[in-house]
């Protein structure tokens, strides 16, 4: 009975020798997933032309109507005015009918008080031409907005360059200031009057005077002396053998005269003559 006893107690302190390891070793601990970190957003482009508390909302619906617009916006009426005797804004009108799929333009507008800067009759002092460059030297023949001004390379071409080197502006973007210079005017952008997705309507605080104006003005050419034409020999001995004959007919004409005149001089003589010997007798 006792070895019995004993042959379990060692047989279950064997068990339990064996077994105590096995339990000791705890499972691995399961890897916690890894949550994927969402990529931060890319922040909007900070626009560098604030918007100006008076600009009418962006409407695509408004039909980009530019005197409608400046007028809303109010303070142009300058410009309204010059745009329609210049006749430029049919020009504008009918460039934005073309370029609505793609393109656009972009307004450089001044307003009252920037023209009323400008010396007084000057305007009025340029001819036709120059009148419509002006107004067209603030267009811009493509859509640029408020936040990419700093991606124009310059020189810039405007409505009214007529050559690659003609009629051109130079933009200078940093900060939250945008600055537009011709060669004689430094000017920057205040703010945003209109903007939608082709047409961009800027309020710039001077009128854009081209340089183009300030160049002198090549000399008018020297006017050609025109040669007098060449006598025809044939015509010229013509008229030499005329005057010739004419002068042999007055020589002949003088010497009868003179003749006639020493005749009666001796026909008087004779007279005379045989009357004193007759009153001698």
């Amino acid at each position: 009975m006792k070895k019995q006893i004993i042959f379990y107690f060692h047989l279950l302190l064997l068990v339990f020798i064996f077994s105590t390891p096995t339990l000791a070793q705890s499972p691995a601990a399961a890897p916690k997933p890894v949550r994927a970190t969402p990529a931060p957003a890319t922040a909007p482009a900070k626009p560098l032309v604030p918007s100006l508390p008076q600009s009418p909302l962006s409407d695509s619906s408004s039909n980009q109507d530019i005197i409608k617009i400046l007028r809303k916006a109010k303070s142009f009426n300058t410009l309204i005015r010059l745009l329609k005797t210049t006749q430029i804004i049919n020009q504008v009108n009918a460039q934005l009918v073309t370029t609505k799929s793609g393109g656009g333009l972009t307004f450089l507008a001044p307003d009252d008080g920037a023209f009323a800067q400008l010396k007084a009759g000057y305007f009025n002092s340029l001819d036709d031409r120059q009148q419509k460059a002006l107004i067209q030297f603030h267009i811009l023949p493509f859509y640029v907005s408020s936040s990419n001004f700093d991606s124009l390379s310059n020189p810039v071409m405007t409505l009214a360059s007529d050559s690659p080197n003609g009629y051109q502006i130079n933009v200078t973007a940093y900060g939250n200031s945008v600055n537009i210079s011709t060669g004689v005017v430094n000017a920057t952008l205040t703010g945003i009057v209109y903007t939608d997705k082709t047409l961009a309507i800027y309020h710039v605080d001077k009128v854009l005077v081209p340089l183009d104006f300030s160049k002198p003005k090549p000399p008018a050419p020297a006017p050609t002396l025109a040669n007098a034409p060449k006598a025809d020999k044939d015509n010229s001995s013509a008229e030499d053998d005329d005057k010739g004959k004419t002068n042999r007919a007055t020589s002949g004409a003088n010497a009868i005269n003179l003749i006639t005149i020493r005749g009666t001089i001796f026909h008087s003589l004779g007279l005379a003559l045989v009357a004193a010997v007759t009153i001698s007798i």
